[in-house]
């Protein structure tokens, strides 16, 4: 290598002449070219993850899951904390079998019946005597008004109730008059033994002969748990239930607070 006219130093080689530093590693065929993708807006599809945290969800959504947090996380008074103790499964599903013997019946089956009987009666004929009717009772002011007049055998109200102002008071109610309540999963189930999307309270006031039994059984079990109950339900609250995060934090505080002492001592 000559020495250049100013600093005298060498220089570097041509690029031709100076050394591969690829020496010793494998050609790549030419004949597969690679061809990375690109994610871009219009090109290869992304690959599927999960994108559960980066769902917007409904409106109606958001506000019952922040609605389940606040009840965890707030003291909840004791009236409102005893909608959380509905029926149990068993029992429930018992109810709901003795419900279905009593649904009202719908638009269409009284409109038949109606055109029925006026159909006879315009041919003169006379109509048979047409047995007692026996169904569920429904609407808040109606309940209430055959609790008052204690002509309810049993009430049932629904937990998820919305604004629950509109039957936070039955319970305490029912209690006073002696009739016997339980709170039940639900509005929409309620609703759907009255053929309505949604229903608040129901009661039973009569039931046929073969049904009494049933109905004596499943009212010696709800007052148990219901009535019997209501004065300790009264004074527990409810919530007041920290996040599990919230939770470790506070036993990692207490691990350190008792490992310091216990060096002290």
């Amino acid at each position: 290598m000559a020495p250049t006219k100013r600093t005298g130093k060498k220089v570097a080689p041509a690029p031709s002449v100076a050394r591969s530093k690829t020496t010793g590693q494998t050609k790549k065929n030419p004949l597969f070219v690679a061809n990375p993708r690109i994610f871009s807006v219009g090109n290869a599809i992304q690959p599927k993850r999960d994108l559960t945290r980066f769902v917007k969800m409904p409106a109606y959504v958001r506000l019952q899951r922040q609605r389940r947090v606040l009840k965890l996380r707030l003291k909840v008074p004791p009236a409102v904390n005893q909608f959380t103790k509905v029926l149990d499964k068993n029992t429930a599903t018992n109810l709901f079998r003795l419900f279905n013997k009593y649904r009202p019946e719908t638009r269409l089956e009284k409109r038949t019946r109606l055109r029925t009987a006026a159909a006879a009666k315009a041919e003169g004929k006379d109509l048979p005597k047409s047995p007692k009717p026996y169904s569920v009772k429904m609407g808040i002011n109606h309940v209430t008004a055959l609790i008052e007049a204690k002509k309810a055998q049993l009430v049932v109200i629904a937990d998820d109730v919305e604004p629950l102002e509109l039957v936070i008071w039955l319970p305490a109610l029912c209690r006073k008059m002696g009739i016997p309540y339980c709170i039940v999963k639900g509005k929409a189930r309620l609703g759907t033994v009255v053929h309505k999307k949604t229903a608040t309270v129901l009661a039973f006031t009569e039931v046929r002969e073969e049904d009494k039994n049933q109905l004596a059984t499943l009212v010696s079990s709800i007052k148990a748990n219901f009535n019997d109950k209501f004065d300790e339900h009264r004074r527990n609250w409810g919530g007041n239930t920290m996040s599990q995060r919230s939770q470790d934090a506070k036993a990692k505080r207490q691990r350190e607070l008792a490992s310091s002492i216990a060096i002290h001592v």
